[in-house]
Order: structure tokens, then sequence, then C-alpha cells
């Protein structure tokens, strides 16, 4: 399928869902957000749980939670990035060369808490000032489409048929 055809299948799921706006909204930013961490299988379980703690609609949480499998060739240079901003935030300089090289290491290694310190808490701070915006935008953007498709319906529904001329 190709990128056009997942938007336009998504957002037709997205403007049928009956819910708020804002509670639409919310899902689809905290979807997106979560989209950006690097909490491999916990995704979308974390986009469930905070929709749901905010009283958004998990719906939406989930279908863009799932936004990050169309970017999926692109998430090693965007966690390359989010790496290097939460590793300037947190040290107030930039990450040495060789710093980033811990990646390559055994998937034992990559459960360590000793590599969840030095390279996954600059990741986790690089992403959420990284999602943030993102959530914002689409935030906005999603509510002023979802509002827009709502109240076009409601005129529909209140729009008399005219009469049958047989």
């Amino acid at each position: 399928m190709n990128l056009h055809g997942w938007f336009q299948k998504h957002s037709l799921k997205l403007l049928a869902i009956t819910d708020t706006p804002e509670a639409i909204a919310g899902g689809v930013a905290i979807g997106i957000f979560f989209g950006f961490t690097p909490l491999f299988g916990l995704k979308t379980l974390s986009a469930i749980l905070f929709a749901w703690l905010t009283g958004s609609n998990i719906l939406a949480a989930v279908i863009a939670g799932t936004l990050h499998d169309l970017i999926l060739p692109f998430m090693p240079v965007i966690y390359w990035y989010e790496y290097q901003l939460g590793y300037w935030i947190l040290n107030s300089q930039w990450p040495q060369r060789n710093a980033w090289h811990m990646a390559r290491l055994s998937p034992h290694a990559w459960r360590s808490w000793t590599t969840f310190v030095t390279l996954g808490k600059p990741m986790l701070l690089g992403s959420a000032v990284c999602g943030m915006p993102c959530a914002g935008l689409f935030f906005l953007l999603t509510r002023r489409i979802v509002a827009s498709h709502q109240r076009k319906k409601r005129m529909q529904l209140m729009t008399p048929e005219p009469p049958n001329p047989s």
C-alpha cells in the first residue's frame, strides 16, 4: 500500500469515530508522541494508557501510534538525532563521535541498565523534546479537521431532502 492510500484509509477511520474533536485530537497527539519514543513494544500500550488517563480517544491514539510504522526506514536517523539532542540537553555539549558506536552492542547488552542510562536516557529525553511539538501540531490539525467534518455531517443531517417528484 502506498503512503497516500494509508493516510486516506486511516483518516477516514479517525473521522468516523463518534467522539468530541478534542478527545480524538488528544488521542492522535498521544499516539504521535509515543511514536517518537524508543520504547519498542511499549509504544501502543503507553499510548492506550495515557489516552485512557487523559480521557482522550483510545482508538485514535492507537491509529496515530501506528504512524511510526510508515516512517520505520527513517527511525534510525530520528533516533540518532533524538540521542544527540538528549545528550546535549543533559550534558551541555554534543556527544563524542564514539558514544553512538555503543549502539552496536549485543542484544544482551541492550537489556542492561547501564546501557539504558548511557543511551536510553538521552534518547528518551530527545524523543520527548522532538515528540511534544509534533504532538501539539497534530492535536491542532486533527481538532480542526474533525470539528469541520462533524459540522458538515450535522449540516447534511439537518437539511431536508427534496421531495420525490413521482
